[in-house]
């Protein structure tokens, strides 16, 4: 990574000069006089805040106490993330009063493991441990001729020499003497920084980091009648950073952040779940940030690394959502052109299926009225017989602003059944028109009145007109009509209408 000079304020001159006082403090002559100072930061000092991405992807914010010396100091953070993008770290005095430059900034992610152990006492002689199954240790000497750690590489076998003869394992559990020149225990940030001047302050460090997401999840419980219903929302958080955060401050992006995505990106990885419900009245604070929405969650978040939270941020108990059945039988356009999409459909049949969709408006005078981050809506109907929910489907929402409409298709009824034929086709090439004459049967089979919608797509020309119909009709847009038909119990009605085309 390149080293970059970053001036507490963001100001930058042409002469490299930091807060007003020259940068190149390697030549300065304290240099020759003054020892390096290490500061060792650990999370024990430090507030922590999390602003996460559905997309892989956070800022982390650290406040780390630095105490610096006149001179050249190293300032080391050991908690960092192990999937940093360690050229987005920003390390800053938010009240822009310490000048210093940041001479060199690294990044280590190599915690010490047993490979990289035996890597650094290769050549020497170490003591390895040996229980047997009877209780017995033993410990013999061997000489590291191979370690056999690769770094960002497939480990290969190590060759331990023990009584002269090279053996291709472990002759035992190794006994190292130490952790080894330049181990570290986790990953790391690490920095030269100069000051001409002592400097005690709150540092910001920044970062962005993947491994991190978050989604929304809904359940919408209807009663077994009516349609009144209670909208709950939660917030998914997950934590596949390699770092764990106690009581992190936390906000949630909702929108669509242009990223670059990388060449190999991360593997998912396996998840534990756990509830962090917030019984108060604390409630997920809401606001527009840029051009995307900002959630603030009501308290500190605890998440250890490979685990998922779920917070509630939404609960409006009187919803009132639509049910609508919609006989949709010829949603896909047929392939063809020119010619082929004024030839008659030779023995095709449209299915009998009619769609559930659930609607309602996101409006304040529905009880909701926020904007709604994109997610699962689990929909849920009560018994009455013995007061349980049963599952009655699912679907996804895409994020929604404030009074617009979510219409969500939940499956298909079983008691409801339609039918479509082409029943008349006609064509006149030289006065270019052609005629279609369609009929569709619609039938309720259950004990109850339904209203279902028959959605018809006239897609084989742009200009149309339609004759003969059998019931009014309304023109959704250029290449679509609906027609409502109210079905008694047990009746059955049929639509008919001829669509003219001309070109």
């Amino acid at each position: 990574m390149n080293p970059a000079l970053i001036c507490p304020t963001s100001t930058f001159s042409a002469t490299n000069r930091c807060c007003g006082k020259p940068s190149n403090f390697r030549n300065h002559p304290l240099m020759k006089a003054l020892a390096v100072t290490v500061a060792l930061v650990s999370t024990m000092n430090a507030e922590t805040a999390l602003t996460i991405y559905n997309q892989n992807l956070a800022v982390v914010r650290e406040t780390l106490p630095v105490e610096l010396k006149a001179g050249e100091s190293t300032l080391t953070f050991d908690r960092a993330t192990a999937q940093v993008l360690p050229d987005s770290v920003v390390l800053r005095d938010p009240a822009g009063k310490a000048a210093f430059s940041i001479l060199e900034q690294s990044y280590r992610n190599d915690p010490v493991s047993r490979s990289l152990l035996l890597s650094h006492f290769e050549g020497q002689v170490i003591d390895f441990r040996t229980t047997y199954p009877d209780g017995k240790v033993e410990v013999k000497p061997g000489k590291i001729i191979r370690s056999g750690h690769v770094p960002g590489g497939v480990p290969q076998d190590p060759i331990i020499e023990v009584d002269g003869k090279l053996r291709f394992q472990l002759p035992g559990e190794p006994l190292f003497p130490a952790l080894g020149n330049d181990s570290i225990l986790r990953p790391t940030l690490s920095w030269q920084l100069g000051s001409q001047d002592g400097a005690k302050f709150d540092a910001q460090l920044s970062y962005l980091s993947n491994g991190f997401n978050w989604e929304a999840d809904y359940n919408l419980v209807a009663p077994e009648k009516g349609e009144t219903v209670t909208l709950t929302g939660w917030v998914t958080v997950e934590n596949n950073s390699g770092t764990g955060f106690d009581k992190a401050l936390v906000k949630l992006v909702a929108g669509d952040v242009n990223i670059i995505e990388p060449a190999m990106p991360a593997a998912p990885m396996a998840r534990g779940l756990a509830m962090a419900a917030d019984r108060f009245e604390a409630k997920v604070q809401e606001k527009a940030f840029d051009d995307f929405h900002l959630y603030t969650l009501p308290r500190p978040l605890s998440i250890r690394d490979k685990e998922t939270k779920q917070v509630e941020f939404l609960r409006s108990p009187a919803v009132k959502a639509v049910k609508r059945y919609v006989y949709d039988p010829n949603s896909m356009r047929f392939f063809g052109g020119g010619a082929a999409q004024t030839q008659p459909i030779q023995g095709m049949e449209f299915p009998k299926d009619v769609a559930i969709y659930w609607e309602f408006k996101n409006e304040e005078a529905n009880g909701l009225g926020v904007p709604l981050p994109a997610g699962r809506v689990r929909f849920y109907r009560s018994d009455d017989q013995d007061g349980n929910l049963e599952f009655v489907g699912e679907n996804n929402i895409d994020h929604t602003p404030r009074n617009e409409e979510v219409s969500l298709y939940t499956g298909n009824a079983f008691d409801l059944v339609g039918e479509r034929k082409i029943t008349n086709f006609e064509r006149d090439d030289r006065a270019d028109w052609l005629k279609e004459t369609i009929e569709v049967t619609v039938k309720n089979r259950s004990k109850e009145p339904k209203e279902i919608v028959v959605r018809e797509h006239l897609w084989r020309w742009l200009n149309w007109k339609i004759e003969n119909n059998s019931m009014d009709y309304e023109k959704k847009d250029a290449q679509k009509i609906e027609f409502i038909v109210k079905l008694a119990p047990d009746e059955e009605k049929k639509v008919t209408y001829t669509a003219h085309y001309s070109w």
